[in-house]
C-alpha cells in the first residue's frame, strides 16, 4: 500500500478526524464550564479521566454516523496512530508540573501538549490543517500562559471552540474528496 493510499483511507475512515475532535472540543468545554462555574479540581479532573475516553467515544461516535471505524490490516500507518495516541497521556507530568507551579497553566499547558500531539497528523492523515492546529494551539497555550490574563478556564473554552472549528474543516475537506471520487 502506498502512502498517500494509507492516508486517505485513514483519513476517510476517521472523517478527517472531525469526529475525534467534535468529542474532544465537548469535552474541553464541559471542562470550561466545570472550570468557571464548579471547580478547578472537578474541571481537571474531567479533562485527565474523559481524555481517556476519547477514541473509545469517537469509534462510538463514527458507528452512529455509520461510518468504518477501522481501517484496513495492511495499513502502514496502523502503528503510528496508536504512537501518536500515547503522546498525551506520557505528556501529562509535564502539564502536571505547570499545574503545581501555577494553577492557571493548566489549560494552557495542556494546550501546548495537545497541540504538540497534533503534528504527526499531518503525515498520518495527510492533511496539512493539522500543522495549522498544532500552532494555534501551541502559540496559544504559550501566550496565555505568558499574557494572558489568570482566569483559570479561558484556555479550556479557547480549545473547545478551536477544536469544533478544526473537526467542522476536516469533514469539509473529506466530504469535498468523497463527493470529487
Amino acid at each position: 500500500m502506498l502512502v498517500i493510499d494509507a492516508q486517505r483511507e485513514i483519513r476517510q475512515a476517521y472523517v478527517g478526524g472531525f469526529v475525534g475532535q467534535l468529542v474532544s472540543g465537548v469535552l474541553w468545554l464541559t471542562s470550561a464550564a466545570l472550570a468557571t462555574w464548579g471547580s478547578p479540581r472537578s474541571a481537571i479532573t474531567l479533562l485527565v479521566i474523559g481524555g481517556m475516553f476519547i477514541f473509545p467515544a469517537t469509534l462510538l461516535g463514527l458507528r452512529f454516523v455509520r461510518r468504518r471505524a477501522t481501517v484496513s490490516a495492511g495499513n502502514p500507518l496502523n502503528a503510528l496512530g496508536t504512537q501518536v495516541a500515547l503522546v498525551l497521556p506520557l505528556s501529562l507530568p509535564v502539564v502536571g508540573a505547570a499545574a503545581l507551579y501555577r494553577l492557571d497553566w493548566f489549560f494552557p499547558a495542556f494546550m501546548v501538549v495537545v497541540g504538540a500531539h497534533y503534528l504527526p497528523f499531518v503525515f498520518l492523515y495527510g492533511m496539512r490543517m493539522f500543522a495549522v492546529l498544532c500552532g494555534i494551539l501551541v502559540a496559544g497555550g504559550i501566550g496565555l500562559a505568558l499574557y494572558g490574563p489568570p482566569v483559570f478556564s479561558m484556555g479550556a473554552w479557547i480549545t473547545g471552540a478551536i477544536l469544533l472549528v478544526f473537526a467542522v474543516l476536516g469533514r469539509r475537506t473529506v466530504d469535498r474528496e468523497l463527493a470529487a471520487g
